[in-house]
């Protein structure tokens, strides 16, 4: 059986700069998987092409979802297949609320309208699990909304979305602790409904991790996966920092 998501020796420019020099990534239905690095790695350059991002160029290299090679896919197919980013820095959009937002992003990916009480009434069932208040469907998308709430907002989506793999681009970053332990719950509840649900999360910390309790960590440098493991690999990083890889 082939593996939900499968990157094989992946290359992708950013305005004509190789950024991704040959990565290799595996990750099967229901995993949790996180990927870790120093900046410019190349872990949100990563997660943009995951996405189909068009700005993001693959020139060499395969991705591969649910067998099907996705690598020439625009965005909104990949979306429809069952593929979610959750951005590091969620745009604002005044004068669209939240349930509008999600309306028109469920009907897109399920390709059938839904009605706004349909979508209501499965907002409040998810908000009632997430611990969030039912008025903030009512706001406008991301506007005057604190990280912690933006990040909320975002595991609001996925939950809605049904995806079958969640990449997380750095969802922890300027998060405190109790923001994060938000987070990390609000990953638990949705994956409690939707076992099969696959994640990716791009991190810097172990934090988060803590949580999470991914099945493998990857260490991205210098635009290749230069070592998997379990959880110790993240200690090890925390611990130590990039030193033993720079060398």
């Amino acid at each position: 059986m082939a593996p939900l998501l499968q990157i094989d020796d992946l290359h992708v420019a950013v305005d004509g700069a190789e950024i991704l020099r040959g990565v290799d990534l595996t990750v099967g239905s229901g995993e949790i998987h996180a990927l870790m690095g120093p900046n410019g790695a190349g872990k949100s350059t990563l997660a943009a092409a995951l996405m189909g991002h068009p700005a993001y160029r693959v020139t060499a290299g395969t991705i591969r979802f649910d067998g099907q090679d996705i690598t020439d896919w625009p965005t909104d197919v990949r979306a429809k297949a069952g593929i979610f980013l959750a951005f590091q820095y969620p745009e604002a959009i005044e004068g669209v609320s939240v349930t509008q937002f999600l309306r028109q992003a469920m009907s897109a990916r399920k390709g059938d309208d839904i009605s706004v009480l349909e979508v209501r009434f499965a907002m409040n069932e998810w908000m009632e699990r997430l611990g969030m208040d039912p008025a903030f469907g009512e706001r406008h998308l991301n506007t005057g909304f604190s990280g912690g709430e933006k990040k909320r907002n975002e595991i609001l989506q996925m939950a809605l979305l049904e995806p079958r793999l969640a990449v997380l681009d750095e969802t922890d970053s300027g998060l405190d602790i109790d923001a994060l332990r938000v987070v990390g719950r609000g990953i638990h509840t949705v994956r409690e409904s939707h076992p099969e649900l696959a994640v990716l999360v791009v991190t810097h910390y172990q934090r988060i991790l803590e949580d999470l309790l991914p099945d493998r960590v990857h260490l991205l440098f210098d635009g290749r996966v230069v070592e998997t493991g379990g959880p110790e690999l993240a200690r090890r990083i925390e611990a130590g920092g990039y030193e033993e890889w720079r060398s």
